[in-house]
């Protein structure tokens, strides 16, 4: 009988180079497919896989596109998913030589997005995709004319509680 060690069962997103590769030959191909005009990619950081692969792949279509990091302005935050990396054990996969510029985004930020998003809109968003829209908000109103992407990572099902709280 030949006895092995029992393979990890996870995928282990923050250091498996899948995470970002995924996004380098995915998602940024469908941004800049469906938007050549693209000036501007911002999304938050978590296992920074979205951001790594995104921002490095459409760097590389366009050199001139500016990416934005997004992180929670502090380590006692409520952006599920989201790492203050000053703080917190930065993922393998993270390279901070993608970002053109880095913003501070905080948990009041995102909540006034999602009562906003709620209130106007009728979308329900979670406080990740909310903080992604406050983060692309701050650059919207930093530059004078450009097409800016982000992504909403995940939706508001599981927030249902937080979401009767804001609203």
């Amino acid at each position: 009988m030949v006895h092995r060690k029992p393979q990890e069962s996870y995928a282990d997103q923050y250091k498996n180079e899948n995470n970002w590769k995924a996004h380098y030959h995915t998602t940024a191909m469908e941004i800049f497919s469906a938007l050549p005009s693209v000036t501007n990619f911002v999304a938050g950081l978590g296992t920074t896989g979205t951001f790594t692969g995104t921002g490095r792949r459409l760097k590389e279509l366009n050199s001139n596109i500016r990416l934005t990091s997004l992180q929670p302005d502090s380590a006692l935050h409520a952006l599920e998913g989201w790492k203050h990396l000053e703080t917190a054990v930065v993922p393998l996969i993270y390279d901070p030589a993608i970002a053109d510029e880095n913003i501070e985004i905080s948990t009041e930020e995102a909540y006034e997005i999602i009562k906003a998003a709620a209130t106007y809109e009728g979308l329900l968003l979670s406080p990740s995709s909310a903080a992604n829209i406050a983060g692309a908000l701050k650059v919207i109103g930093n530059i004078e004319e450009g097409t800016v992407v982000t992504v909403l990572p995940d939706n508001a099902d599981k927030y249902s509680e937080l979401i009767k709280k804001l609203l």
